[in-house]
């Protein structure tokens, strides 16, 4: 790992400049997974789930095997956790783009309700794992092992119900259906992969800076692991999301937006286990400093997906601000939590 030995200066403006890098990056994405869901046939749902969602995770996953080398196991859970909870509310953010009706409205479809049943049960595996018995084999607790079984579960889960789907949600004239663009493009399906490759890459190598700018913003301030995991950083990784679900609502793909931030965050959950892998000390789910501000951070992120899951099934066509109660109530959930963390209230 990098030793970047700066100031605290030196340290927020490598977050600035990774948030920089990891924004302009996401812009790109979107653009090429919106072109290679159309190209290839998968629809908007599953490219976003696996393609997108794997991809805009990358820094995240960087971030967080980062903080876990580095012997930080409170900000490598914190960053994952947090990265959700910041991720759900970028929906509401990007549903302002979308002045045609309310996000969850538009892009209500089975996959995505799908998807977020299940990111809500693997969360809960993680608060499961944290308040539950030290247990480990070898060095890894059981559940980051079970983690990857129940996602590799709910992607073939995602990707049956697309073809077979057993009831679809009732059309309006506000509801965008999920159809390949047939409209000409002169960019190969080569080129599309190649962007989406080196995107990532620029991401990822963001990541892993920005989480070693975190550890010196750490080491230099008193705040705490879930507050810089949780907030900061989790915010800096999670970038990526919010301007790719903005941008695809922009270019009229609101399925793309929706599936792309479920799916970063299934990953997102993903970052936990990977992080545990690499933290040798033993279970990454009971390290010293890990606790209640995580396990505080993950029931917000699951608190955030029920809302998010409520508003998918009342699907209300409009409400203030353009945007309907569940994106309102997400920032002020989210606002109300982090403040809460913030202060040790």
């Amino acid at each position: 790992m990098i030793d970047l030995s700066l100031p605290l200066w030196g340290n927020i403006l490598v977050f600035l400049g990774t948030a920089l890098a990891i924004g302009v990056a996401g812009v790109r994405m979107a653009g090429y997974a919106d072109q290679l869901a159309d190209r290839t046939g998968l629809g908007e749902a599953i490219t976003g789930m696996i393609m997108l969602g794997l991809i805009t995770a990358l820094p995240g996953i960087a971030a967080s095997v980062t903080a876990a080398v580095e012997g930080h196991p409170g900000m490598a859970i914190s960053n994952a956790m947090g990265g959700i909870a910041v991720q759900t509310v970028a929906l509401a953010a990007a549903d302002f783009f979308y002045l045609k009706a309310n996000l969850e409205h538009a892009a209500a479809s089975m996959e995505n309700l799908l998807q977020t049943i299940l990111l809500i049960l693997l969360m809960s595996m993680v608060l499961m794992a944290i308040s539950g018995p030290d247990v480990t084999l070898g060095h890894v607790h059981p559940v980051t092992f079970l983690l990857f079984a129940a996602a590799g579960f709910g992607f073939w889960l995602v990707y049956q119900t697309r073809g077979r789907p057993m009831w679809k949600p009732t059309a309006t004239s506000e509801t965008v259906t999920d159809v390949p663009d047939e409209r000409p493009s002169e960019t190969t399906l080569g080129h599309l992969i190649v962007g989406l490759l080196i995107t990532g890459a620029i991401t990822t190598a963001s990541g892993s800076l920005a989480a070693e700018a975190a550890e010196g913003v750490l080491n230099q301030t008193d705040l705490t692991e879930s507050v810089v995991g949780g907030l900061f950083l989790a915010i800096v990784t999670s970038l990526p999301e919010l301007v790719t679900s903005s941008g695809a609502v922009r270019r009229g793909a609101v399925t793309l937006a929706v599936s792309g931030v479920v799916g970063g965050n299934f990953f997102d959950v993903l970052f936990v286990c990977a992080a545990d892998l690499f933290y040798l000390p033993g279970s990454l789910f009971h390290a010293n400093g890990v606790g209640s501000e995580e396990v505080f951070v993950t029931t917000l992120a699951v608190m955030l997906n029920v809302v998010l899951l409520t508003g998918l099934l009342y699907r209300q066509k409009r409400g203030p601000g353009n945007i309907g109660f569940e994106g309102i109530l997400m920032i002020v959930i989210y606002a109300v939590g982090f403040f809460i963390l913030w202060t040790g209230l």
